[in-house]
């Protein structure tokens, strides 16, 4: 009995493990696509020639609006989770360096994962103005986005990194707009700015308005 119990346990366990696999597919797919031909030009078709999985795989992991919002996330982060960045295993471990490092640790994460969704950002604003139910969900992102901001503006402020004056709150919305998706798009993919370029230009920008 207790045999059949493993086993039944396993199977299960590898069941969840190859879907997480296959929607993480699906969503690294939806990504590209939505990068390539627009959110309204995009099918569940589409995304499934991608990913190289059925359509009805796909339609099981939609809709296309939830698969646009896991495919930001997941790009962004590296996984798809409502949790706040600042207070997964990697973010808590970012949030805890000391104060320079953490801040060019952050300055490195922000500009490689605007690199790779900066254009799928866009694309989220604009099914948001059609959307309601994107856009609720954009706005539920763009809280998390700000409580992290806090969290890491905390830490700086904590670490003696940032001034001690400053509010929180107000420097919190300040990093947000300097790392923000539109930034990196209009230094880098309109002006022509190295990735590297533009990781100095948000420490030097950075460390002059607020250390």
């Amino acid at each position: 009995m207790p045999e059949k119990t493993t086993t039944r346990s396993y199977r299960s366990t590898l069941r969840t493990e190859q879907a997480a696999a296959t929607r993480q597919r699906v969503l690294a797919a939806a990504a590209v696509c939505f990068i390539e031909s627009g959110y309204s030009g995009t099918s569940l078709s589409a995304i499934a020639a991608r990913a190289e999985v059925s359509p009805e795989t796909v339609k099981a992991n939609g809709p296309k609006r939830v698969l646009l919002l896991g495919a930001f996330e997941q790009a962004f982060a590296g996984t798809e989770s409502e949790e706040l960045l600042s207070e997964s295993e990697a973010g808590a471990e970012m949030i805890r360096l000391p104060g320079d490092e953490l801040l060019r640790t952050a300055a490195a994460f922000v500009a490689a994962a605007n690199a790779r969704t900066s254009v799928l950002w866009m694309e989220l604003l604009s099914a948001a103005n059609a959307d309601p139910e994107i856009d609720e969900s954009l706005h539920e992102l763009l809280a998390r986005r700000n409580r992290d901001y806090l969290n890491l503006v905390d830490a700086l402020l904590g670490s003696g990194t940032f001034r001690g004056e400053l509010d929180r709150a107000e420097t919190a919305a300040a990093l947000s707009f300097i790392c923000s998706p539109e930034g990196h798009q209009q230094l880098v993919l309109q002006s022509g700015w190295s990735m590297e370029r533009y990781e100095d230009w948000l420490i030097a920008t950075i460390t002059r308005l607020f250390t």
